[in-house]
């Protein structure tokens, strides 16, 4: 049961990542907050979850998603902040993205398609650094942290 929740929480997570630069409304700090937003929000329940079977995975989810909350939550409400990572901010959640990629690589060990959730993290990651350098665009960028947790969730889905 918790993994079907988990498995359609990051879909949900992921088609409103996807959907969101597709209105154009959002500016990019807070498109950027608001994803890193939303993989903290599936981290925190993902650590939760797996606390029970897998302590040092259930610790480095929490600890990576209080640390992207707090990330997240600076980046929404201090504009001055904004500033400071301006230049970094791209490079900061590609690299995040590489990390939770890693996360997920061994925390899913034992499972089916744990490996695949991994790597299309790591991958995703690289690609959000490389088209962030060359293409300052949140609907791309943003778009490539959705379908990570679309794929995630429905890889966890067909796991279950």
């Amino acid at each position: 049961m918790k993994s079907k929740f988990i498995s359609l929480l990051a879909i949900l997570l992921g088609l409103l990542i996807i959907i969101f630069p597709i209105m154009g409304v959002v500016g990019v700090a807070d498109l950027i907050a608001l994803s890193v937003l939303l993989i903290s929000i599936y981290l925190l329940v993902v650590g939760i979850a797996i606390i029970d079977y897998n302590k040092t995975g259930a610790i480095l989810d929490l600890a990576l998603g209080l640390i992207l909350l707090f990330l997240s939550i600076c980046l929404i409400f201090n504009p001055a902040m904004l500033g400071f990572l301006a230049e970094i901010t791209l490079y900061l959640a590609g690299i995040l993205l590489i990390i939770v990629g890693l996360v997920s690589l061994i925390n899913n060990r034992t499972s089916k398609y744990g490996f695949y959730i991994g790597i299309a993290g790591v991958v995703l990651g690289l690609l959000y650094i490389i088209i962030g350098t060359f293409v300052a665009n949140p609907i791309i960028l943003g778009t490539l942290i959705g379908l990570w947790l679309v794929i995630s969730g429905v890889l966890k889905l067909m796991d279950s």
